[in-house]
């Protein structure tokens, strides 16, 4: 039974820390063939969702902004395009997070044997139980999604739709990318939602800046095989001792 130190989880700064080691670690020479691929598939993707929203989401915004509200538009406006723009990069995340899925399980497994001077194992699971799991997971975040995006369209109520996107975006991506080092330990969906629930502030902190990092063109690219890295590390340090 996997365990981890709420006490520590308690603590943001171990997730700033295991980021910023992530990110160092990032051009070690025995993770390159595990990040490269995810680099270039992360780097087609934000590039088709930048020239989308570049060509389309201002008017589709127009659209959902009521006459009797035009007058608020300055302030709705941005805010919608904050919305548009939190739920296009989540979105497109978990689009190229399954593709990359395969080199994910394989980067994490290697960042262990590095930080730890062992080899970083990997628990054999059914395909049936990973799939399923994956599955659990893509159904708990759609059903945490789609209330937050009907909010998004909702003028008026859709001001506080960034907060919720935020806090949802941050959630999100810490089950996302700490499922690579758990899986690997053999905790499936389930086990891994309830052990980042019970170190939540540290998860939310962890996802919360992959989040913002995620909205910064060129940076994004490289977030993703980073968080994979981080998140294996961060797990490292809520080991219980």
């Amino acid at each position: 039974m996997i365990k981890l130190d709420k006490k520590a989880g308690l603590n943001p700064l171990l997730a700033i820390q295991s980021l910023l080691q992530g990110l160092a670690l990032l051009g070690h020479k025995d993770l390159r063939k595990f990040v490269l691929i995810p680099i270039i598939i992360n780097l087609v993707l934000y590039s088709s969702l930048l020239y989308l929203a570049y060509n389309y989401v201002g008017d589709l915004m127009g659209q959902f902004i009521p006459d009797w509200l035009l007058w608020l538009s300055w302030l709705i406006y941005p805010v919608t395009l904050v919305s548009f723009f939190l739920a296009g990069f989540f979105t497109f995340t978990l689009i190229a997070n399954l593709i990359a899925a395969p080199f994910y399980g394989g980067l994490a497994a290697k960042t262990q044997k590095i930080i730890m001077h062992e080899p970083g194992e990997i628990k054999e699971q059914k395909i049936l139980s990973v799939i399923g799991s994956e599955l659990k997971r893509v159904i708990y975040l759609m059903s945490r999604a789609i209330p937050v995006l009907i909010i998004s369209f909702i003028p008026g109520l859709n001001l506080i739709a960034p907060i919720l996107w935020g806090l949802f975006g941050a959630w999100a991506l810490s089950l996302e990318y700490f499922a690579y080092p758990l899986e690997n330990e053999g905790a499936l969906f389930k086990e891994q939602r309830q052990l980042l629930s019970e170190v939540r502030i540290g998860a939310l902190s962890f996802g919360g800046i992959v989040l913002i990092g995620l909205t910064i063109p060129i940076l994004n690219i490289l977030v993703p095989p980073t968080a994979v890295i981080s998140a294996t590390i961060y797990r490292q340090k809520l080991a219980v001792k």
